[in-house]
């Protein structure tokens, strides 16, 4: 593909020119069914009458004025969300990755203001993904993701994941935060174990050891609760936000306890961009919606359908689909056969979907999906797994 733009992503010829709900159209006048939603971004669909209007209410008084200033959007948004969750205090970026490094930041700084300066190194664990930065990618250690740049940052301990002895083998005075994604998307859908997680929090607890939740595409309702950890029944110390957040418009959140956020004082962090009245007005909309009790339930529901409908077609086709993963709206399925295999057979029947890591497609609906839409989508699936299945058999 000829064009000026950088060559950093794998991208389909197509080109869409409009949507609306879970369908976007291209410029070949075809309709397809967005089961990516941007990769967990698009939480209410494309072209939502309240984020649009949220959206040009704002930007016919403010677009940017710096945050050498009062935002009253942002003062709006960081109360909305500190009283849904265990944070006293937001911090607001633009992205997962830059709220993931505010997150990291913070626990350094902590352990630093304590007087325990030995405390930088962060534990992660395999399969996760954190963004793309220096820092991120040193977090996540994906070797395809670091490699050619050079030694990666130091003060990671990257170590398997649900292995509580791993975990306590690599404790020690330089531990400063477990980093944690309690979905891990990329990395497959991959849902990190109940038990371990009550572990990791108690752990954490008796040495002051900081535990930060990377929720930026598990968060704002993907589960069927506002944040995934609510699942777990844990709560951490730091958490991030994105993708979600701003329905489509680029927002990310750090959320931070008291004692974390008394650390960072004017001078440590910033974001010139971060929290602009824009990017607050749709995130205000935004957790209007999704933090309604009523919505909450209903994509609880909708998740049960589609799971129910997915379990049915891979009980059916074993040798198409291994299993289905995931919670709520944030759904794996797992494939015996090559995964690009099924997702291409998705995409010529008009789905869009998303791989990931364990050979994993990843269904990321919008979450104001209808029933009847799930139930015609799961029909698409079923199609598409026949169609497969129908291939081989000749072979």
């Amino acid at each position: 593909m000829n064009t000026s733009v950088a060559n950093t992503y794998n991208r389909k010829k197509l080109n869409f020119t409009h949507g609306s709900g879970i369908y976007l159209f291209s410029d070949d006048n075809k309709k397809y069914i967005d089961l990516a939603a941007g990769i967990a971004v698009n939480l209410l669909g494309h072209s939502n009458k309240k984020l649009i209007n949220a959206l040009h209410a704002q930007s016919k008084k403010l677009w940017h004025v710096s945050n050498l200033y009062k935002i009253e959007e942002q003062e709006q948004l960081a109360t909305k969300l500190t009283n849904l969750s265990f944070a006293s205090k937001v911090f607001f970026c633009n992205s997962g990755a830059e709220a993931v490094e505010c997150s990291i930041k913070a626990a350094r700084r902590y352990q630093f203001l304590k007087g325990k300066r030995e405390k930088k190194n962060i534990i992660t664990f395999t399969g996760s993904f954190h963004g793309r930065t220096l820092g991120t990618i040193a977090a996540s250690n994906n070797a395809n993701h670091l490699e050619g740049f050079g030694l990666p940052l130091e003060g990671f301990i990257n170590i398997e994941r649900d292995n509580i002895d791993k975990l306590l083998g690599a404790l020690d005075k330089s531990t400063a935060a477990i980093l944690i994604e309690p979905i891990q998307g990329e990395g497959g859908i991959n849902v990190f174990d109940t038990d371990f997680l009550k572990k990791v929090e108690t752990i954490a607890r008796k040495k002051d050891i900081l535990l930060i939740l990377d929720e930026v595409q598990s968060g704002m309702g993907r589960t069927g609760k506002l944040f995934a950890h609510e699942l777990f029944n844990i709560k951490p110390d730091i958490m991030a936000l994105a993708k979600g957040l701003g329905g489509g418009f680029p927002v990310g959140a750090c959320l931070m306890k008291d004692s974390v956020a008394n650390a960072m004082n004017p001078g440590t962090h910033g974001s010139t961009f971060g929290g602009n009245p824009l990017a607050m007005a749709v995130g205000n909309c935004v957790t209007d919606i999704v933090s309604d009790p009523i919505f909450l339930a209903d994509v609880e529901k909708k998740a049960n359908l589609f799971h129910k409908n997915l379990t049915e077609i891979a009980s059916e086709y074993p040798s198409i689909i291994s299993k289905i993963k995931g919670l709520g709206l944030m759904i794996g399925i797992k494939c015996k056969i090559e995964n690009s295999i099924l997702s291409n057979e998705l995409y010529d029947n008009g789905i869009l979907t998303v791989n990931a890591g364990d050979n994993v497609i990843r269904i990321l609906p919008p979450l104001n999906i209808s029933i009847p839409e799930i139930n015609k989508v799961s029909q698409i699936i079923k199609k598409s797994v026949q169609n497969i299945d129908k291939k081989n058999a000749k072979k």
